[in-house]
């Protein structure tokens, strides 16, 4: 079991950034994709990106249209998410997740998800 805690959320003005922290514990050594999603107030969960073990990241396009960057620190077992440029089409709550695929299908036959973190962008 793979137990992931997200922290960085909080409030922020809008041009402003913020850095997420994803940490796991557990049984991470199947851990290979780690990936960011969001949920806005009465939106589905959408996908922003995902990275492999190896630094290899995959984006969703139209979601954050080049103003965030996700990595990782292996060593730390923590994946993060810098978000840039932020608009208050970003307020949600962003969770973290973890599986053997990567992508926007990530979770298509299940993950592990942390309880997420909210952050709210005001204009």
């Amino acid at each position: 079991q793979v137990q992931l805690v997200e922290t960085g959320g909080g409030l922020v003005q809008a041009g402003g950034s913020l850095r997420l922290s994803c940490a796991a514990s557990g049984r991470t050594f199947w851990s290979y994709i780690m990936g960011w999603f969001r949920q806005a107030p009465g939106k589905e969960r959408e996908f922003i990106a995902t990275i492999t073990w190896t630094g290899e990241s995959t984006y969703d396009p139209d979601s954050v249209k080049g103003r965030f960057t996700i990595s990782r620190d292996n060593a730390k077992n923590t994946v993060y998410l810098q978000m840039d440029s932020l608009n208050p089409e970003d307020t949600a709550v962003y969770y973290c997740a973890t599986s053997r695929k990567d992508g926007p299908s990530m979770c298509s036959q299940g993950c592990s998800w942390g309880q997420g973190t909210l952050v709210t962008v005001s204009s």
